[in-house]
């Protein structure tokens, strides 16, 4: 098991924070399995890289919920449940919807932000992936854009509340990658064209309407592969 390839390439990254995004896609993407335990020393090796750089990363990832460190037992990844689901569905309906209209007062004032030209960038992203066959690379495309929402009004209270929530939100969009992507597209589109124009009050209620939409069908696609608790 390697997951050295290209780690050292970043030099304008500290060597944690490149371990850290290294970690962070293997558990997305399954490669570190729910539950496996992360022995330093075989981590190390696969990373090719000291244990303090990695122990650095470690808290990190468990800030961010991929992993969880035990007594005893170490760092363990993180296994999603239901009721995690569920929780993250609650946060966002309350906070995307005031990023969106956080970010329509922010383009109103500030037409030529940017933060909108990397929204609509992500729609044409998530939509060419598409069109590639390629779910994950659509369902990273649509992470991006919620990420770049939360950041477009320039909110630093608010940025800071949504960053541990960005790598679950990833994680969800990979796990419901068979839900309808042309759908939410459609629905970025939307949310992007009221953000432009400024108008809050739109932009707030197709936030919510687009969150509040996905949680039954994310949930019913996860039923059978989640524990409930």
């Amino acid at each position: 098991m390697s997951f050295a390839r290209g780690l050292h390439g970043g030099a304008d990254r500290p060597l944690s924070e490149q371990i850290y995004g290294v970690l962070r896609e293997q558990i997305i993407s399954g490669v570190l399995a729910p539950d496996q335990r992360l022995v330093e020393r075989d981590l190390a090796a696969a990373l090719d890289v000291s244990r303090m750089p990695l122990r650095e990363a470690l808290p990190q990832l468990e800030a961010d919920g991929f992993i969880r460190i035990l007594p005893r037992r170490g760092a363990v990844v993180t296994r999603l449940t239901l009721r995690d689901i569920e929780e993250l569905f609650d946060v966002r309906e309350s906070l995307e919807v005031l990023a969106a209209k956080l970010a329509a007062r922010h383009a109103e004032a500030n037409p030529d932000a940017p933060g909108i030209a990397s929204m609509a960038d992500y729609v044409t992203q998530a939509r060419d992936n598409l069109a590639c066959g390629n779910d994950r690379g659509a369902a990273a495309a649509n992470a991006a854009f919620h990420q770049a929402l939360v950041q477009l009004p320039e909110h630093r209270l608010l940025t800071r509340m949504m960053a541990p929530l960005a790598g679950r939100l990833e994680w969800l969009f990979r796990l419901t990658a068979d839900r309808d992507i042309h759908g939410q597209c459609t629905e970025h589109e939307a949310m992007l064209t009221a953000i432009r124009a400024g108008n809050t009050d739109l932009a707030g209620a197709l936030a919510f309407a687009h969150v509040a939409s996905g949680r039954e069908p994310s949930l019913r696609s996860l039923a059978d592969v989640l524990p409930a608790e």
